[in-house]
C-alpha cells in the first residue's frame, strides 16, 4: 500500500484573481485566454492598474490545485516546489499544510520572490494569465523528494514547468524515477501556448510515453496539428496509454487504454474557467486510485470542474468534495 495517491511537481505560485472588462486586456496590451511570462516590473504595473478591481488571493499554480482536490476529494498527496522566504512564501507554505498536502518546502526557504500569478477573468468566463515566476523560475531536481515518489501510486507532472530550463529537468527526472520504481506516470498539457510555443520540450517531458495524460481540446487539436478532433484523439495514444481530453462545455472524452468512452457535461451558468482543468485532474486522479473506472472518474472530475466554472476562483471548499462523490456515486 503506497502512502501517497499521487505525488505533483509543478510551479508554485500565488494566484491574485480580479474579474475584469474585456477593454482592460486591449488596453494593456494583454493576450487574451492564454498564460504569459511576465517580468516582475511589468506585473507591479498591472498590479496598480487592477487595484481598481476586485480581486482574491490563493495559493495556486496548475499542480497545486489538482493535488490540493485530491485532498480535499479524501486522497493522500505530496507537492514538491519552491517558494521563497518572504511573506507571500509563508502564506503558500501555510495554505498548502491547511490542505493536508505534504510537501518539501519549510524552514529552509531560499531570499528571493515567491511566484504570483495574475488571474484576470472576462465577463463570458474566460480566464487570461500573466504570470511572474519568481523564484519558482529555479524549480530543480533539488526539490525533488525520492522516497516519496517511490511512495505514491501516480506522480503527476505540471506542463507549465517546459518554461524553465530547471524545471523541465526536474520533471524529466521525476519521470524517470517513477518510471524505475513503477510508479505510473501523468502530464498535463496545462496551457495551449505550452502546446504551441514549447512543444519539442513537452515531447522531452513525456519521454517514451506517460501512463496518463491531461489536456483541453485546444491542447489536443494544436499537439497533433489537426483539427479533426477524432484525428486529435487518435495522435495521443503515440504518447499516453491512457489519457482525458476536456471539451468544456461538450463535457470530456476519456481513453482508458481500450475504448473512447464520452463524458457527458454537467450545464452551468459559467462565471469563472480558472482552475477547471485542474480540478478535472485532481478529480479523475482521485477517482482511479480509489477504485472508480474511468468513466466514474471522469463523471466525479465532470461535475467538479463545473462546480469550479460556476463560482470565482480555482478551488471549491472542502465541504463541496464530499457533496459531488455523493451526487455521482449515490
Amino acid at each position: 500500500m503506497k502512502k501517497y495517491h499521487v505525488y505533483g511537481v509543478g510551479n508554485a505560485l500565488v494566484d491574485m484573481e480580479f474579474e475584469i472588462e474585456d477593454a482592460f486586456l486591449q488596453t494593456s496590451g494583454i493576450e487574451k485566454g492564454v498564460m504569459t511570462l511576465v517580468d516582475e516590473q511589468r506585473q507591479h504595473e498591472l498590479i496598480a492598474h487592477l487595484d481598481a478591481f476586485e480581486g482574491k488571493k490563493a495559493s495556486g499554480g496548475s499542480a497545486a490545485n489538482t493535488i490540493i482536490a485530491v485532498n480535499y476529494f479524501g486522497g493522500n498527496a505530496f507537492y514538491s516546489c519552491k517558494v521563497a522566504n518572504d511573506e507571500l512564501g509563508d502564506f503558500y507554505v501555510n495554505d498548502l499544510l491547511a490542505a493536508g498536502v505534504d510537501t518539501n518546502i519549510g524552514d529552509g526557504r531560499k531570499e528571493g520572490v515567491t511566484g504570483k500569478c495574475l488571474v484576470m477573468v472576462t465577463p463570458d468566463a474566460e480566464r487570461t494569465m500573466n504570470t511572474f515566476l519568481g523564484i519558482t523560475e529555479t524549480f530543480s531536481v533539488d526539490e525533488l523528494h525520492q522516497d516519496a515518489i517511490k511512495d505514491s501510486e501516480y506522480l503527476y507532472i505540471e506542463g507549465y514547468l517546459v518554461t524553465s530550463e530547471t524545471g523541465r529537468h526536474a520533471a524529466i527526472e521525476a519521470r524517470k524515477i517513477a518510471e524505475k520504481f513503477g510508479v505510473k506516470t501523468a502530464l498535463t498539457f496545462s496551457d495551449p501556448a505550452m502546446v504551441e510555443y514549447f512543444k519539442s520540450g513537452l515531447a522531452e517531458m513525456l519521454g517514451e510515453g506517460v501512463d496518463l495524460l491531461f489536456c483541453n481540446e485546444a491542447e489536443a487539436r494544436s499537439w497533433s496539428g489537426s483539427d479533426d478532433l477524432n484525428q486529435a484523439l487518435e495522435s495521443l495514444k503515440s504518447v499516453a496509454k491512457t489519457f482525458a481530453v476536456t471539451l468544456g462545455g461538450k463535457g470530456a472524452m476519456v481513453y482508458d487504454g481500450q475504448r473512447m468512452i464520452e463524458i457527458s457535461p454537467h450545464p452551468v451558468k459559467a462565471v469563472d474557467s480558472n482552475g477547471a482543468g485542474d480540478m478535472f485532474a485532481g478529480a479523475f486522479i482521485y477517482g482511479i486510485t480509489h477504485g472508480h473506472s474511468f468513466y466514474e472518474a471522469g463523471n466525479i472530475a465532470s461535475l467538479a470542474a463545473a462546480r469550479v466554472v460556476s463560482q470565482f476562483g480555482p478551488r471549491l471548499k472542502a465541504e463541496d468534495h464530499k457533496d459531488i462523490l455523493g451526487i455521482v456515486l449515490g
